[in-house]
């Protein structure tokens, strides 16, 4: 089947999905196969989602996604009738025009696109009249509870390298995985963890949840300049109080949550960092395998360069070198792992389904870019969606939750 336009798997991931299924005769003619308070899915709507997904070329394209994906697409329609949200066609010509804008074409020349694909053309407008909706919904519910400062821009607008200078952490972190079909149990998990008022309730719920190797501590990490975390998290972390955690962020293959323990000075940042690492892929997590190469790692394993001689007779995919990464495209997860290693430190992670072992193999300074910066406008535009992403992960968990689902 050809992959249509790439580009727009990342505007995929950005508006949230419906594949409410075509008006046509044929479609009206099936029975639902699934039913969400009361609104029908069928299976023609099931594998019009999963064409459209793959042509897309995005993750999750299995026919169980895309009916989970209708699911909660369902839920999303429904949560904006409670509320009487409804968008008029002259509106949703421009949102369709918008998105297929995204990858510089035009939405007749990506409905046409679809259409020799075997996609109807309704799936993809009733795709855009949910992300729409849902967007409306989430800003109607939760907008007055979002409240960015001058601060918040005024931080989030320094450079990476100025983001918490000279300043160190002492954090505690929990990560659950959250493979297909745990999604929901890990958002669960999370939302506990950021509802934790102090350490030693947080640090119970780490050990009970975390996958991390730090749950066998509670979640507790040692200090570490600010610098050496993601920069999307510095700002989150500087935000907090001791005692008190973030919302939960999604990392790839898993839900994670920060408490800040406390917060000191110390030695003067050096700037912007690339990191030099390597990623071994040791097999299912909690394997016999993964088991096995973990401690082989421990036990024989003090440089980066040692992991080849583990690794012989494996796959070649399974041992990765990544060199003089910029800290900026490190993978969330990954950054947030490397924060606390040394140079030859390794650590499991658990990346969906599969055990990861990550080494640190060198940590340098890079020179400054010469971006221009955003403005104040488009940077309290971001802190603003950023903070509403994180309810609207929430609300939908409830909804889901809460939603009457029958599979016939």
């Amino acid at each position: 089947m050809t992959r249509l336009l790439p580009l727009l798997a990342l505007a995929l991931m950005t508006l949230v999905s419906i594949g409410l299924r075509p008006v046509t005769a044929q479609s009206r003619s099936f029975a639902p196969v699934v039913t969400v308070n009361g609104m029908g899915i069928t299976a023609y709507d099931i594998d019009q989602r999963q064409r459209f997904m793959q042509l897309l070329d995005a993750s999750g394209t299995s026919r169980k996604d895309a009916e989970e994906a209708l699911i909660q697409d369902r839920l999303r329609i429904w949560a904006a009738k409670q509320i009487d949200l409804t968008i008029d066609d002259a509106a949703l010509q421009r949102g369709m025009a918008e998105f297929a804008g995204r990858a510089n074409i035009s939405a007749e020349k990506f409905v046409a696109t679809l259409q020799q694909n075997g996609v109807d053309p309704a799936t993809f407008r009733e795709f855009v009249r949910a992300g729409m909706l849902w967007r409306e919904v989430v800003r109607a519910r939760f907008g007055p509870q979002v409240n960015i400062t001058k601060s918040d821009i005024d931080r989030a607008m320094m450079p990476e390298s100025q983001v918490g200078k000279g300043v160190r952490v002492l954090i505690s972190e929990a990560i659950m995985p959250a493979p297909p079909g745990r999604e929901d149990a890990a958002m669960s998990e999370a939302r506990q963890l950021s509802a934790a008022r102090g350490q030693a309730a947080f640090g119970a719920l780490a050990s009970q949840y975390s996958a991390s190797q730090s749950r066998a501590q509670g979640g507790r990490v040692d200090w570490m300049p600010l610098s050496n975390l993601p920069a999307p998290l510095r700002a989150k972390i500087l935000a907090l109080k001791p005692g008190t955690a973030t919302a939960p962020i999604q990392l790839q293959g898993a839900v994670a949550v920060f408490m800040l323990r406390a917060i000191g000075d110390g030695a003067p940042d050096r700037g912007p960092l690339s990191l030099s690492y390597m990623t071994f892929n040791l097999g299912p997590a909690g394997s016999e395998q993964a088991q096995r190469l973990a401690s082989k790692v421990a036990a024989n394993a003090r440089r980066c360069d040692e992991l080849y001689t583990i690794a012989k007779g494996m796959p070649a995919s399974a041992l990765v070198a990544h060199d003089n990464v910029a800290q900026s495209q490190i993978p969330t997860d990954i950054g947030v792992t490397l924060a606390h290693l040394d140079i030859g430190e390794t650590e499991v992670m658990q990346r969906g389904g599969a055990a990861q072992l990550v080494m640190l193999c060198d940590r340098t300074e890079t020179p400054q870019g010469d971006a221009t910066a955003p403005s104040r406008d488009a940077v309290r535009s971001q802190l603003e969606n950023s903070a509403l992403s994180s309810y609207a992960q929430g609300y939908l968990a409830d909804l889901e939750a809460d939603a009457i689902i029958v599979r016939k």
